[in-house]
């Protein structure tokens, strides 16, 4: 088995985004094997499966049965995925005040100002129950 160098190696999640934005570009849910076609055939069909098994082991993606394999369909849009993305990190948290303070101090001012407009926008929204500030994780 030949050991890969570093510099030949794919940064770490760049096969799941191209397989998700596969699937975001279809018409529908895909096979593995249109997931393969739509990357331009440059990923072994298994590859692509076990892409496909993982995202659908961490939530990202679904699947059902199609003939005797499965096809797969996204299960949120790439904004939504990125937010829970960033929930999941902040859930691995011991010291939930420090992440966030963390996070809103590396914000450029466009976006500070954006989440305030957000924030503000959340304190007029009622609330569905179990979901407001008091909700607990």
């Amino acid at each position: 088995m030949s050991e890969t160098s570093p510099a030949q190696r794919r940064p770490s999640g760049e096969l799941e985004a191209s397989v998700l934005a596969a699937l975001w570009a279809g018409d529908g849910p895909l096979s593995p094997a249109e997931v393969q076609s739509a990357l331009g055939g440059r990923l072994a069909r298994t590859t692509v499966t076990t892409i496909l098994t993982r995202l659908h082991d961490k939530g990202a993606v679904s699947r059902s049965r199609a003939g005797r394999g499965f096809v797969y369909s996204p299960i949120q849009d790439s904004a939504g995925l990125t937010a829970r993305r960033m929930r999941s990190e902040l859930d691995k948290q011991d010291d939930r005040n420090t992440a966030l303070a963390r996070f809103v101090s590396q914000l450029t001012s466009e976006d500070e100002q954006l989440l305030r407009t957000l924030l503000d926008a959340a304190d007029d929204t009622p609330q569905r129950p179990g979901t407001g500030p008091q909700a607990t994780p």
